[in-house]
């Protein structure tokens, strides 16, 4: 019992290293929309409606972009358990193919018919030009980010989780004071406005591009050299046979909370702005727990690699916990934004004001119900379950919580509280299915 503990400890250390910049890498990236948020904010309802609406648009493709990303995580963490340097090189290159592919799908799309997907989202003139403005620019953060997703699912998978955060560490400062720049101007430079915070975000994601490439370039211990007598388009499928109901639950999601966004842009305008407001601290609490959710996944993969699960029954056990404990901290740390919101954004209407009160409640406590369908949800995909966590999520979000979300708005009208309530209350229906499931699988596993 005692080797049993000690094992039990060396796990949760292991994935405490892991998780730690994981979340601090989920953080910074948040931190891109935060800072743009705050910079924009002083310009008024219609430039903060304006890059909602289009950061949800590229906040989408970014959701694919990061589910594939999680999907090569895991095929990377068993390769790298059992030690098969051919495996790493498939998977990065596998991963790095389809990554691609889908920016540049995106791209496409979105010149040839960014007008229309705006103009069905928005028929204020103003608001959809702005909206055009800023998404021009940020578009192409798409491009990078379909390199780097890869390249930080590599070092996370392989346990070098610190390379990514030292890349958002060089972005951070220079997107905070470039958008500041650029927004504002500087000498008899007049500035951009909200043109500026795009431009300010795109180049600072260059430069983390860069560094991920240098950083990778000189590790000798990579060796990214495809394996000749392992043919990439035999290869490909297989890979993607692993990667895709991974990415397809990341995509419904991703598409849910798009969808989410879209319906609440059919609510008044104070109301979109404070939800606009509030989402990207929403989404920053939120990354603790997901970054300990994947964390936890990445040592379920590697355990599963190296043929090592004996202590993985207790391990899940002890993450649940821990994840729960985390979403707590958040759920408190929301509580104390939401009685100084007007320190953190002291120029926005009073009507917007009145909106981020009445919600309070809910963003608070979104974390906690959310966190242990998160962790459970990472156990099951690291046991091979990805297709069981896909129809969870299927189901209960756009079987039940979109459709009565759309009814609320668009027929019945309601205030921003019922509909903001859907979300909450769609974690809720997921927790009895993944409760069920997850003691189903740990009790299968050997003890």
């Amino acid at each position: 019992k005692g080797l049993m503990l000690l094992k039990s400890v060396t796990y949760m250390q292991k994935n405490w290293a892991l998780a730690w910049p994981l979340a601090f890498n989920a953080l910074l990236v948040q931190s891109m929309l935060l800072i743009d948020t705050y910079l924009v904010a002083p310009l008024g309802e219609l430039p903060v409606a304006a890059m909602g609406i289009a950061a949800t648009i590229v906040a989408f493709v970014l959701g694919i972009e990061i589910a594939i990303g999680n999907g090569i995580q895991l095929l990377v963490g068993r390769a790298f358990g059992s030690n098969s340097r051919e495996d790493l090189a498939v998977a990065y290159w596998s991963g790095l193919f389809i990554n691609g592919l889908t920016s540049l799908v995106f791209l496409f799309v979105l010149h040839l018919f960014s007008t229309e997907i705006v103009a069905s989202i928005t028929d204020n003139p103003v608001l959809a030009s702005l909206t055009e403005s800023y998404l021009s620019t940020t578009q192409y953060i798409v491009l990078l980010t379909a390199y780097t997703q890869v390249c930080t699912a590599f070092c996370n998978g392989s346990g070098k989780t610190q390379v990514p955060l030292k890349g958002f560490m060089i972005e951070l400062p220079v997107n905070a004071l470039l958008s500041y720049l650029l927004i504002n101007g500087f000498g008899d430079y007049p500035g951009l406005g909200l043109e500026g915070a795009a431009w300010g975000s795109l180049i600072a994601v260059l430069l983390r591009t860069i560094f991920l490439y240098v950083a990778m370039k000189a590790d000798d211990r990579i060796n990214l050299t495809y394996p000749s007598h392992r043919h990439f388009w035999a290869e490909l499928r297989p890979q993607y046979s692993q990667i895709y109901p991974i990415a397809a639950n990341f995509f419904i999601l991703s598409v849910g909370a798009t969808i989410y966004q879209l319906l609440f842009a059919q609510l008044d305008l104070y109301s979109f702005v404070a939800i606009t407001l509030i989402f990207p601290w929403l989404r920053a609490g939120t990354q603790f727990p997901n970054a300990w959710a994947q964390a936890s996944a990445i040592s379920i993969s590697q355990a599963i690699g190296q043929k090592n699960t004996g202590e993985l029954k207790s391990f899940m056990t002890n993450c649940t916990k821990v994840g729960m404990t985390v979403s707590f901290v958040i759920a408190a740390l929301l509580m104390l934004l939401s009685q100084f919101v007007l320190l953190v954004y002291p120029n926005i209407e009073p009507d917007t004001q009145v909106a981020l009160m009445v919600i309070a409640p809910l963003y608070i406590v979104l974390p906690i119900i959310r966190a242990y369908n998160t962790v459970a949800g990472n156990i099951l995909r690291a046991l091979g379950n990805s297709n069981l966590v896909l129809k969870i999520h299927f189901v209960t979000q756009w079987l039940i919580a979109l459709p009565i979300c759309a009814l609320l708005i668009l027929y019945f009208e309601v205030s921003i509280f019922w509909a903001f309530a859907m979300i909450p209350i769609e974690e809720l229906l997921k927790t009895l299915p993944f409760y069920h499931f997850k003691q189903q699988s740990i009790s299968r596993l050997n003890t």
